[in-house]
């Protein structure tokens, strides 16, 4: 996918995809010439590895 996919299917502006590869962020990309392109099995743990870690349950019982 290129950068309008990735920032639609991500629902994130362009320049945010532009600005993460400025900073070393975001999904590893291939250079075609001037194209930037994003491999799907990337972007998908790219994704994966953004997941916060759940927190414990609270317990509600006080004893």
């Amino acid at each position: 996918m290129d950068v309008h996919e990735l920032a639609a299917y991500l629902g994130i502006p362009i320049s945010t995809v532009y600005d993460w590869r400025v900073h070393g962020k975001g999904p590893a990309a291939y250079r075609f010439g001037k194209h930037l392109k994003f491999a799907i099995s990337d972007v998908r743990a790219w994704i994966a590895q953004q997941r916060e870690p759940t927190s414990e349950p609270r317990r509600t019982d006080r004893r």
